[in-house]
């Protein structure tokens, strides 16, 4: 019997989805796009994030089920390609930000223990290195996993708070705070591209719906569980931001970008102040590859369990699904082979439109789940736009990025239509 979890259990899970890796890789991305206005496409992207949540909370409350978004998205559009294709691609992003974490982990690593003598040899050895160790500890024990994640959610938050309490203080008579003037802020279509290139930050908050099952009287506790997170992350991503824009000229941003939150500390409390931050870094993304593995293994299983996939992925490598050998091997060869912004790009865009489809199922059920069209409707709309913007912005800037995003999610559905003819042939 699975034990049941309260409000702040649940508020936790949703926190540390979030608050994993991802602002810890994308920062530097988003200042670099932002500038003075970063703190503005933070916003942006919480806004999205906060409008889905919505979709979120009435479908938990509807259809509880371990399953998640998977579930979601064959309750409103059935079990066929083009469900399939969508959950297929939930698996992906799973992996993209599983690449993501791991490529953070390789760029902050090198500044406690430099290996090599070259920063990318060492990238890749901490990268590879870290996502192997994680997949060890999947296949030895789930209960360490769920261990792990406690403590990582705790060190993490109290670390961060902490660095944002501290940096509001130390920004009194920095000179670089000018920079946060309207007058350096982008355009509003390049703060709003910035704000998507990092909705990666934000994707976390789904992993509630996993757990929606084993919450304690969900009809009180999941809408705040959902709302809590995104709210309290929205507001803590900008305080970052804010603090690091105000405390760092953009040349040194521009030249520690994969590691800058821990060159934001430095001005504030010096060589301590970025060895703490380097290290919660290192605890944060490991704890979110940790996680994620995990999480991106259940995925595979669920969506073959329901038919979208090769039953074969309901079978165990070892003592887990063989799915986390397939997420961690492919995890690997992503990292290794792109570049942070790349993907960043990809992972938003899959997140983005798996929103954007949720949020339709929102609207689509909304006399059955007991909900409100507009709000869904408005999910639908700004998830869509987002994505639309994110690639024609990003095609001239990062051209690779988005043909890898738009050829996995090729790949995504090719994959299923191929598997179901297969399947109707056999039958």
């Amino acid at each position: 019997m699975s034990q049941k979890i309260g409000l702040k259990e649940a508020i936790s899970i949703g926190i540390g989805g979030m608050v994993g890796g991802g602002i810890f890789a994308v920062l530097g991305l988003a200042v670099s796009l932002g500038k003075g206005g970063t703190p503005v496409s933070f916003l942006i992207a919480g806004i999205i994030a906060l409008i889905t949540s919505y979709s979120y909370v009435k479908l938990s409350l509807a259809y509880p089920d371990r399953g998640g978004t998977v579930k979601f998205i064959n309750k409103g559009f059935g079990r066929g390609i083009f469900s399939g294709g969508i959950n297929n691609l939930l698996w992906v992003s799973y992996i993209i930000m599983l690449a993501l974490y791991a490529s953070a982990f390789g760029y902050y690593a090198p500044n406690l223990l430099p290996l090599t003598g070259s920063r990318i040899i060492d990238f890749h050895i901490y990268l590879s290195a870290i996502v192997i160790f994680a997949s060890v500890i999947n296949y030895y024990s789930i209960k360490v996993v769920g261990q792990i994640e406690s403590y990582a959610v705790l060190i993490k938050l109290i670390i961060l708070v902490s660095f944002a309490f501290i940096g509001i203080y130390g920004l009194v008579g920095n000179p670089n705070l000018s920079q946060l003037a309207i007058g350096n802020w982008e355009s509003p279509l390049q703060l709003l591209t910035a704000g998507m290139v990092i909705f990666v930050a934000y994707e976390g908050f789904e992993l509630i719906a996993n757990a929606v099952p084993d919450i304690i009287n969900p009809r009180r506790n999941v809408a705040k569980a959902y709302y809590y997170s995104v709210i309290f992350v929205i507001i803590l991503y900008i305080v970052i931001a804010f603090i690091t824009v105000g405390s760092l000229p953009f040349s040194e941003i521009a030249v520690a970008k994969d590691y800058v939150l821990a060159e934001a500390a430095r001005p504030l409390l010096g060589r301590t102040g970025f060895i703490v931050i380097t290290i919660a870094a290192l605890i944060s993304t490991f704890s979110a590859i940790n996680a994620s593995l995990y999480g991106g293994s259940r995925v595979s299983y669920e969506i073959s369990e329901d038919d979208e996939l090769p039953h074969e992925l309901t079978s165990k490598l070892w003592n887990q699904p063989i799915g986390l050998f397939l997420t961690a091997l492919a995890t690997l060869i992503l990292a290794n082979t792109l570049n942070l912004e790349s993907i960043s790009t990809v992972g938003s865009v899959g997140f983005l439109l798996i929103f954007a489809m949720v949020n339709y199922v929102g609207l689509k059920l909304s006399k059955k789940i007991q909900g409100r069209k507009s709000i869904p409707f408005l999910g639908f709309i700004l998830s869509s736009i987002a994505a639309i913007v994110l690639l024609i912005q990003q095609y001239s800037a990062n051209r690779i990025g988005v043909l890898v995003a738009g050829g996995i999610i090729f790949f995504c559905f090719v994959l299923e239509f191929i598997y179901k003819k297969r399947k109707s042939l056999v039958l």
